[in-house]
């Protein structure tokens, strides 16, 4: 009787070995279908609400109540002519424009998607300023006087505005309404600070140090630098994105001519792929399975016109270039974002002159021309939740 038993519990062991063989199963593919683990966040960030994907409550066409209100609108900051155009998506036309403070670099939604802040630095001055745009109206406010604004972010829970005072090496924190100062962060060993996204804990953050062809890791909870990473190659590190599941930061560096694979919480450089020339700006799709890459034509921080610029999509799956949009006659594609409903993709022509809206679908790309060196241009509204800063690092 017990050999009976023994012989029918191996023949139940074999039959449901077959089973998984038969149906591809292993270990592996069993534990990569259990549920993320739920992510602990800092007091009064939003909840990370699908672990694998942070980018969930920015999907096509969630806008939040606050954002609904919007007039449909991409704004276009120009460094040179100081001032700033208003696009109509719909038209595909300028309907408005307005001079702001001295160099305007980017157009930066706040935390409560109530404003978009112009952030104008004033290049090799000690002065700057802030201009604000009511997003319902499309005019802009009074602009308020804050040093060295070259970028501007907020921390995960809404508490602080981060002014990325580039010349000075420093973050300085400020009230998200008023812009009054409240303290600083020095980054000493980060020249050229400039672009950054948070961890997805939003614990810290990783910014590009532009000039040193490093990156700086900041605690904000201590509210102190972790370290600095040198790149392996190239030098002039720009945007930051991290990945949807949170596990990796994409750093696009336009000397390397491509985009640098870091882990955050390890804080080193796990990859690199190539891209195109002069790589610069780095967004994600509205469903959260693609990586638009600028590459701007040029290793130069001024470069000319009709150079080789064109746009890498990477799957982030596969960290695989999948598609290159050409530009018809060259251009010089530099920092954008995407349409609410993901079907376009709006960026900057910074040499040329001009706002290119590429088809999300075929890559075919409208030219529209605007002020002198367009750069950190917003389409606003954006789906999302919040606003972690440039021109809409939503969740």
């Amino acid at each position: 009787m017990r050999n009976m038993t023994s012989l029918r519990n191996l023949a139940v062991s074999i039959c449901a070995a077959f089973a998984i063989l038969a149906s591809g199963c292993s270990s592996r593919s069993i534990a990569s279908t259990s549920s993320p683990q739920k992510v602990t966040t800092v007091p009064g960030m939003p909840p990370v609400v699908n672990p694998s994907n942070l980018y969930s409550e920015a999907g096509p066409n969630k806008l939040s109540p606050t954002a609904s209100d919007a007039l449909p609108r991409v704004y276009v900051p120009n460094v040179k002519s100081n001032d700033v155009y208003v696009i109509d998506p719909t038209k595909y036309e300028v309907v408005d424009h307005f001079k702001v403070g001295k160099n305007p670099q980017h157009v930066v939604p706040s935390w409560d998607l109530k404003t978009l802040w112009v952030a104008n630095n004033s290049e090799k001055r000690s002065r700057g300023s802030l201009t604000p745009i009511d997003p319902r109206t499309g005019k802009p406010g009074k602009t308020v006087p804050v040093i060295d604004p070259y970028n501007l972010y907020f921390t995960p829970d809404g508490k602080y505005a981060i002014v990325v005072a580039e010349a000075d090496r420093r973050l300085d924190l400020r009230d998200p309404h008023t812009m009054a100062f409240k303290f600083t962060i020095k980054t000493p060993g980060c020249r050229g600070i400039n672009h950054s996204d948070f961890s997805i804990d939003g614990r810290y953050a990783i910014f590009t140090c532009e000039f040193d062809g490093t990156l700086a890791k900041i605690d904000f909870v201590k509210r102190e630098v972790v370290g600095y990473l040198k790149l392996s190659r190239g030098g002039m590190p720009q945007d930051v994105r991290i990945a949807p599941d949170g596990k990796v930061f994409f750093v696009a560096d336009m000397m390397a001519d491509g985009v640098f694979f870091i882990d955050g919480d390890e804080f080193k450089e796990v990859g690199f792929i190539h891209t195109g020339v002069g790589t610069h700006g780095l967004y994600p799709s509205r469903d959260a399975t693609r990586l638009y890459i600028t590459n701007r034509g040029s290793n130069k921080v001024h470069g000319k016109p009709h150079g080789p610029g064109d746009i890498s999509v990477l799957d982030f799956a596969t960290h695989k270039v999948i598609a290159t949009w050409p530009i018809p006659g060259g251009g010089s594609p530099d920092m954008g974002n995407i349409t609410a409903d993901g079907k376009t993709f709006w960026v900057s022509g910074r040499f040329d002159g001009v706002v290119y809206a590429f088809d999300t679908t075929t890559g075919s790309v409208k030219q529209i021309p605007v002020g002198r060196e367009p750069h950190g241009l917003t389409v606003w509204p954006q789906p999302g939740r919040y606003s972690l800063g440039h021109t809409g690092n939503m969740r």
